[in-house]
C-alpha cells in the first residue's frame, strides 16, 4: 500500500461553521477527518501532517517556501503527497511549487473544498478522497485536484466563488479525469534526477489591471527603483490605450529606463495574447514588453518571482519567462 503525506495548510477544508460565518478550527477538523471518512485507510497508508493553519488569504512566498521544504524533507519516506490548502490562492502556491520543486518523480496533489468538512453538504469528502487516490498514480508533477478533475497546478485558476466546479484549466487539457474510472491523459516529466528544492521567490513584481480611463498619473507614484517586474493585465489579446492622455506607452517607456520587465497577459481566460496582431501590442513590442502568452495570472506572477530570486540579467529572465519550464506555457 503506498505511502501518502497529508499536508494541512488551512482553508475552508479545515474550517467550522460558527454563527453566521466560518472559522478555522484545526480540532475539529482532525475529528472530522477521522470520523467521517475512515475509508481513507484503504486507499493508502495516510499520515497527517499540521504545517500550519491559515485562511489562504493570508499566504504568500515564505509559506510555499515552508511547503517545498516540507515535501523535500519526507520525499524518500512518502509516495505522494496531497496538501489541504484553501481555493483562493490554491492556484498560486500550486504553480510557485511547480517552479521551485524540480525533477519531481512523485505527485503533489492540491485540493480543497468550497464548504467546510463538518458541512453536511460539503464537497470535502470526494474531493480528498479523488486526491489521496490520485497521489497513489504516477503523476510526477503539481496538481490541482478538484470537482472530478486533476489540472496541471501552473495551468489551473479559480473560476467560481459559489460552484462545485471551482477551479478550471482554460488552455491545457487536465490531467485527469475522474467518474467509474480515472482516465489519465498527459503524464509529464519535468526534469530527471534528484529533486531540487529551488523555492525561492522575489516580492519585486507589481501586477496593473488596464481597464478605461486609467489614468497614468496614478502610475507616477511607483517607485520603479523597487521593482523588477510588471505584468499588464491587458484586453484580449494584449491590448490597452495607447491614445492621447490615457496611453500607458509612457509607462513603458519609464520601466524599460529602470531595466523593469513588462510582461503581457490577458485579462480572457482562454487563448493567447498576440502583441503581434493589432496596433496595440506591436506598438508594446516596440516600446519593450514581452508577451505572457497563455498563461494564467497566477502563473505568470510566480513564475517572474521565481526568475527574479534567482537571475539577475533582464535578459535572461525575459527569455526564460518565455520558455516553457514545467509546462506553464
Amino acid at each position: 500500500m503506498k505511502k501518502i503525506l497529508l499536508i494541512q495548510t488551512g482553508g475552508t477544508i479545515a474550517m467550522n461553521a460558527k454563527g453566521a460565518g466560518v472559522e478555522l478550527d484545526p480540532e475539529a477538523w482532525s475529528k472530522v477527518l477521522y470520523e467521517e471518512i475512515p475509508e481513507l485507510s484503504e486507499i493508502a497508508e495516510i499520515t497527517t501532517f499540521p504545517l500550519f493553519f491559515e485562511d489562504s488569504s493570508d499566504l504568500n512566498a515564505s509559506h510555499w517556501i515552508q511547503l517545498a521544504d516540507c515535501v523535500e524533507n519526507k520525499y524518500n519516506e512518502y509516495d505522494g503527497f496531497v496538501i489541504l490548502h484553501g481555493t483562493d490562492t490554491m492556484a498560486y502556491s500550486a504553480s510557485a511549487l511547480s517552479f521551485g520543486l524540480r525533477n519531481l518523480s512523485k505527485p503533489v496533489i492540491f485540493t480543497g473544498s468550497q464548504l467546510p468538512m463538518s458541512s453536511i453538504r460539503s464537497d470535502a469528502r470526494r474531493n480528498l478522497v479523488n486526491a489521496i487516490e490520485l497521489a497513489t498514480m504516477d503523476f510526477k508533477e503539481v496538481g490541482i485536484c478538484f470537482s472530478d478533475a486533476l489540472f496541471r497546478g501552473n495551468r489551473a485558476t479559480k473560476m467560481s466563488i459559489g460552484d462545485f466546479d471551482a477551479f478550471g484549466s482554460p488552455n491545457f487539457t487536465p490531467l485527469a479525469d475522474i467518474g467509474i474510472q480515472i482516465q489519465t491523459r498527459v503524464l509529464d516529466q519535468f526534469g530527471s534526477g534528484d529533486l531540487q528544492n529551488l523555492a525561492s521567490y522575489s516580492d519585486e513584481v507589481f501586477v496593473l489591471t488596464a481597464h478605461p480611463n486609467l489614468n497614468p498619473e496614478f502610475l507616477e507614484g511607483l517607485n520603479l527603483s523597487k521593482i523588477k517586474a510588471v505584468i499588464i493585465r491587458g484586453f484580449g489579446s494584449g491590448n490597452f490605450c495607447i491614445k492621447g492622455t490615457y496611453s500607458l506607452l509612457p509607462f513603458l517607456d519609464k520601466c524599460r529606463e529602470h531595466d523593469v520587465v513588462v510582461t503581457i497577459v490577458s485579462q480572457a481566460d482562454f487563448d493567447s495574447v498576440d502583441l503581434t496582431q493589432y496596433t496595440a501590442g506591436r506598438a508594446a513590442l516596440d516600446h519593450g514588453s514581452i508577451s505572457g502568452n497563455d498563461m494564467t495570472l497566477e502563473a505568470a506572477l510566480t513564475k517572474l518571482m521565481f526568475l527574479l530570486a534567482h537571475y539577475d540579467s533582464k535578459t535572461d529572465i525575459e527569455a526564460l519567462f518565455q520558455k516553457s519550464l514545467v509546462g506553464e506555457l
